[in-house]
């Protein structure tokens, strides 16, 4: 973490660019139902408010791909932000142009404006220099704390950085990436990872990156059913990519050449079908039936991850073992998220499925940290850079 943080910077009586993260769930009322990502962003927030800055907040909120749909704006997030602020947050009616100049020129120190969701103009995504310099202009110093879209070289997150100086991160992205980086750099040792979730394709390079690392790797969730059948071993209707069983291969030969404890399922939780209300019975290692598909990890499985967990010192977590969304088929999701607090290990995790299993277990004040941003950790646990962070101004 070698670049400039809002602890250098002096906001007083400038205009201070933010890019925050509020792209959250709304109700069909338009009310916020998780603002997790809105609590997050406030300490970055609070410190420029109090500082006597005149803050600009950017934000995208779902795919609107180009167009302004109604669905898709940014009131409710203002109206929650300005409920947790305990301050009014004006909202402009876009994020560039006269009117929001307008604004922008009136506003006062301590004063808070969200411009309206960035996605509305593709000339956001396709990171548009004209856009770009339109956004940088409202501003005299940029802030990005949007961990969540550090990974896209979007114009709010990457583009505004060569017309704006200093570009500094939030006290949110630089939690996120102390946390992140520190635990793969160094880890204090036993590391153990969990891997899950449909597609092994997509964590390909997470367990590359990983090998070298990690003391063992436990795999739940549909990705363990291709290792598991690129091992000769019948997975019935289970879901398996076909396309990927060479790969699956080599990743489990690569495991070997490193030495690393490579765990998959000793025992599932079977259906006849992926639905709630299914019948289903726990079945060995290799005795899913012809027709029957695996829907989650079984006792015998969780049990011996339970005990890796116990002997860990550093644990990342990153998907859910199985359909945990159908609560017959959660208890493995769940039973590590237990054994997680449990294990008195520094945890981590990032990916929305394992934070909202953590959440719905009840146990998520007993995480050392959970990512607010799924594809931005997933690409850091790859090795890869972060476009959004990169652009930042060096330390």
């Amino acid at each position: 973490m070698n670049k400039k943080t809002i602890d250098q910077i002096d906001p007083a009586g400038k205009r201070v660019l933010m890019r925050v993260d509020f792209n959250v769930p709304l109700d069909d009322r338009g009310n916020v139902t998780d603002d997790t990502r809105i609590r997050a962003a406030l300490p970055s927030i609070r410190k420029i408010v109090e500082g006597g800055g005149k803050l600009i907040l950017m934000s995208h909120l779902g795919r609107p791909k180009g167009k302004v749909v109604e669905t898709m704006r940014l009131g409710p997030a203002a109206k929650r932000l300005e409920q947790l602020l305990g301050r009014p947050v004006a909202m402009a009616p876009d994020c560039v142009g006269p009117e929001v100049q307008k604004l922008v020129d009136a506003m006062q120190p301590g004063d808070v404006l969200l411009l309206e969701n960035l996605r509305f103009h593709a000339e956001e995504t396709d990171n548009d220099p004209a856009f770009a310099q339109q956004l940088a202009a409202l501003g005299d110093l940029y802030v990005n704390d949007a961990f969540g879209t550090a990974h896209r070289a979007h114009a709010s997150t990457e583009g505004v950085t060569r017309f704006l100086s200093p570009c500094v991160a939030g006290y949110l992205m630089e939690k996120e990436i102390e946390y992140l980086s520190r635990t793969l750099e160094s880890p204090e040792k036993p590391f153990v990872a969990i891997l899950g979730g449909a597609k092994i394709s997509g964590k390909i390079d997470v367990i590359e990156n990983l090998l070298p690392k990690v003391d063992s790797l436990l795999i739940g969730g549909a990705m363990s059913y291709t290792l598991l059948k690129a091992k000769g071993i019948e997975v019935g209707k289970s879901l398996v990519e076909e396309d990927k069983l060479n790969v699956a291969k080599e990743v489990l030969a690569k495991a070997d050449q490193a030495g690393v404890k490579f765990c998959l399922p000793v025992d599932h939780l079977v259906a006849p079908k992926c639905e709630a209300g299914a019948e289903t019975k726990v079945v060995g290692a290799a005795e899913i039936p012809p027709d029957w598909m695996a829907v989650d990890i079984g006792p015998k499985t969780i049990d011996a991850y339970r005990k890796e967990i116990a002997g860990a010192k550093t644990v990342v977590w990153n998907g859910p073992m199985g359909v945990f969304e159908i609560d017959a088929f959660a208890e493995g999701t769940f039973a590590v998220a237990r054994a997680l607090a449990e294990s008195g290990a520094t945890s981590i995790i990032g990916g929305g499925d394992s934070v909202a299993a953590v959440q719905k277990a009840g146990v998520a004040d007993q995480i050392t940290h959970i990512s607010t941003g799924g594809g931005a950790s997933l690409e850091l646990m790859e090795g890869k850079a972060l476009p959004g962070l990169v652009a930042l101004s060096d330390a």
